[in-house]
């Protein structure tokens, strides 16, 4: 196991949706619809972690991937691992992490008490959890907590106007409601608000018929 602190959920902290009742099997849905295509945009990205980084992953769910990122990076890295879930965070607690330091936070990333700056910001299948007005407050949080030229690795789902994949995010949403109380009810336009900032597109790829997709950013 790794080096890790945990910091407590803030008083003051409401939590309006989170994914505790669907932890569990969260995972294994997720393989069931998607089949790997979900991993495999989060992997594509892991390269992109320089040694010695000190990373904000923001809506991590079960924590899989830290297991991934210390395949890459077995130490040297310094993790703020935030979700809103206590079991996700408890799931992601288990992980072997190596000898990276690892600080978990429940909480909305906007809530978080952090205080530092960060090289690296991951969000994987963050934003599609959250209404316009919650993602364009989450994404001005996250745009301030990332240094000058680093990296904001992102992976979501996006529109196509394929109906098969129309009908999908509506199913999901119309689950997601009922189990973990989101709120959303569409995607938000994440891409223009790096376009608004003049984040830059290093790298890019698509996974799933071009319904999930991957992108490496780099802050101007």
């Amino acid at each position: 196991m790794s080096n890790c602190a945990f910091a407590p959920l803030r008083e003051n902290y409401s939590l309006m949706h989170n994914y505790d009742t669907v932890a569990w099997f969260y995972d294994r849905l997720s393989r069931m619809v998607f089949g790997s295509a979900l991993i495999n945009a989060q992997l594509y990205l892991l390269n992109a972690i320089p040694a010695n980084a000190h990373i904000l992953i923001a809506g991590g769910g079960t924590g899989w991937i830290l297991e991934e990122i210390t395949k890459v990076h077995p130490t040297g890295l310094t993790i703020t691992y935030v979700d809103a879930s206590a079991k996700m965070i408890a799931c992601s607690q288990k992980r072997n992490t190596g000898n990276n330091k690892v600080v978990f936070m429940i909480s909305q990333v906007e809530a978080a008490p952090i205080n530092n700056k960060f090289d690296i910001v991951v969000t994987p299948f963050l934003f599609d959890n959250l209404t316009e007005e919650a993602a364009q407050s989450a994404f001005s949080c996250l745009d301030k907590l990332l240094i000058p030229h680093g990296k904001w690795l992102y992976c979501d789902f996006q529109s196509t106007g394929i109906y098969w994949q129309r009908t999908l995010l509506k199913t999901m949403y119309i689950f997601f409601r009922a189990f973990s109380g989101v709120k959303a009810k569409r995607l938000p336009l994440v891409e223009t608000y790096f376009s608004k900032r003049q984040y830059a597109v290093t790298a890019q790829k698509t996974f799933f018929k071009n319904f999930v997709v991957s992108y490496i950013y780099e802050k101007r």
